[in-house]
């Protein structure tokens, strides 16, 4: 009896160690040609050594593995792109290819497959961003009339910031109280003062999703594990986010209703009456919904707010840690506009300086360090390898900003490295903050603009010191990492000059 229970031991634990062998064999196993990388552990991949910022840790991988890798993250194989050349050859020269979006159920669940940022390369895709291109060039992005609303706010900011009388506060709400208006004054046609209390509460609602490092982790682990979203603590870290996009989106359906209610077909003021016209006059089984309305506005104030939001206040950071670039910036905007004039985008050419402290911005503190998620459309070659239709392709634009092979120290803030011998600015090809290809940002001529007006007639007005009550100086090199690369948060003054 002991004899035939030994055996049915054996038996037992030869079916187990047989059946662990086939799913290790199974989980190391690669498509055919598929470019190479590490595997990580079962069920998990790579994201329990992924750390606070995936991006640092796949451009070390890339030097062992090569430009173009491969992960397993949870069940999904990823190509990761970490070289300009690459990403060029994906997102540009096969752009149609590389261009769609993976199915993720974590995204899904907040934007009900709808918007714009995260749709797949369909024909629905394709007509929403023609209307969105058309629509907003109609609405002055790009233009001297988008010019003259963001001068128009610079006034505001400035006098937020006076307000705080040289004490030392956080800047976050301000800016993004004063990005957001751009971006309503042209999706909502209209402006919201900064003590308008719906308007605080979507700022700091939007806020709170980007700044939380803990927040930030998860959405990794939930994206690639959606069965995560399920089980705590996960899903109660999820759960908030997912409440604080619908907080932003409750608040934002009340704004489209009262639209719908105003609308008159002969005085299209904005975006949101655009397209309600172009519903009205579409069929039943048009693309133009309510829904997809909400969530294209959704879309447009969301990436709108928060990327210039944050690269402003890298800029104020790096204001703060380099206070003779600071001098020298201030300098410049001087000799072109004096103390006085409010600055405008015909100034650019007249300011190498301030220029090339902007790119090296983009480039030193990569705000989206792994872009927005594409996938293949199609089989595709790729340097040599073959990608499967269906395959989740990250193009790490951190680490082509911080390839050694491109730039001298990339690890250190040096703004005169986009500068020539005669002082010219060098618009470089290796810096792109806003990704490329047909899923290049559609908000870029507005960033842009932004971007350039509010730094200067920030620097202009006042000088960015520390927080005397903190004994260091605020954090970043480091930030809170999710889809987005965002300052933690802090305090600085703002001195009158």
């Amino acid at each position: 009896m002991l004899f035939h229970l030994m055996s049915g031991v054996s038996v037992c634990l030869s079916v187990v160690f047989f059946t662990g062998f086939l799913a290790l064999c199974c989980w190391y196993k690669r498509p055919k040609n598929f470019p190479p990388g590490p595997r990580g552990v079962p069920f998990l991949g790579v994201i329990p050594f992924l750390g606070n910022y995936p991006a640092r840790v796949m451009q070390k991988w890339s030097r062992k593995y090569g430009p173009v890798m491969s992960v397993r993250m949870g069940s999904r194989d990823l190509v990761v792109l970490n070289n300009h050349e690459n990403i060029q050859k994906a997102l540009v020269m096969q752009g149609q290819i590389f261009s769609g979006r993976p199915n993720m159920p974590a995204l899904t669940q907040v934007t009900d497959g709808l918007g714009l940022a995260t749709i797949d390369y369909t024909d629905h895709w394709k007509t929403q961003r023609r209307f969105g291109q058309t629509t907003l060039r109609g609405f002055g992005v790009g233009k001297r009339s988008m010019e003259d609303r963001i001068v128009e706010e610079v006034e505001y900011l400035n006098n937020a910031i006076r307000s705080h009388n040289g004490k030392p506060f956080d800047i976050l709400g301000i800016l993004g109280n004063a990005v957001s208006n751009n971006t309503c004054s042209v999706v909502m046609g209209r402006r919201f003062d900064y003590d308008n209390e719906r308007f605080k509460k979507i700022i700091a609602t939007l806020s709170g999703l980007f700044t939380n490092p803990k927040s930030n982790s998860t959405i990794i682990l939930v994206l690639f594990m959606p069965f995560l979203m399920k089980i705590p603590p996960f899903s109660w870290i999820n759960n908030k986010r997912v409440d604080g996009i619908n907080e932003i989106k409750r608040l934002l359906r009340e704004i489209v209703h009262e639209h719908e209610l105003r609308f008159d077909k002969d005085d299209v003021r904005d975006f949101m009456d655009a397209f309600i016209a172009e519903q009205k006059k579409n069929d039943k089984h048009s693309s133009f919904t309510d829904l997809q309305l909400l969530q294209y506005v959704r879309d447009l104030f969301v990436a709108g707010t928060e990327t210039t939001t944050s690269t402003l206040r890298w800029s104020i950071l790096c204001l703060i840690h380099n206070p003779e670039k600071q001098e020298k910036l201030r300098k410049e905007i001087y000799k072109v506009t004096g103390q006085d004039r409010v600055p405008a985008m015909s100034d650019k050419a007249q300011m190498p300086y301030t220029c090339a402290f902007m790119q090296e911005v983009f480039r030193y503190r990569t705000l989206v360090p792994l872009s927005l998620f594409h996938a293949t459309n199609d089989d595709v070659s790729l340097n040599g390898y073959r990608i499967p239709k269906g395959t989740t392709v990250l193009p790490n634009l951190w680490a082509v900003h911080n390839d050694p092979d491109v730039w001298d120290e990339p690890s250190k803030f040096k703004p005169e490295r986009h500068l020539d011998e005669k002082g010219n600015f060098v618009q470089s090809k290796h810096v792109i903050p806003f990704s490329v290809g047909p899923r290049q940002c559609l908000g870029e001529q507005l960033a842009r603009m932004e971007i350039f007006i509010f730094l200067v007639s920030m620097v202009q007005k006042f000088e960015f010191l520390p927080d005397p009550n903190e004994p260091n100086l605020p954090e970043i090199e480091n930030g809170s990492c999710g889809t987005v690369f965002v300052p933690f948060r802090f305090k600085q003054i703002a001195k009158m000059k």
